[in-house]
């Protein structure tokens, strides 16, 4: 098996590490109630999707 002849320096670990990092998720306003949401998905608050309620949300106060 094969062993690195020299010790990987901390700068060159670093440099290579830099691309390791998280990013923030897309946000788009909801057309039906404008409120962010991920794109691609249903609207969690109001129940629609591409402008068609697809699903009956229920409201947190008669819980």
């Amino acid at each position: 098996m094969a062993v690195p002849f020299r010790r990987t320096s901390k700068t060159r670990k670093r440099m290579r590490r830099t691309h390791y990092k998280i990013s923030a998720n897309n946000v788009v306003t909801c057309p039906e109630c404008n409120k962010a949401i991920r794109p691609h998905r249903v609207c969690p608050y109001c129940g629609s999707y591409k402008g068609k309620t697809v699903v009956e949300v229920k409201d947190k106060d008669s819980e």
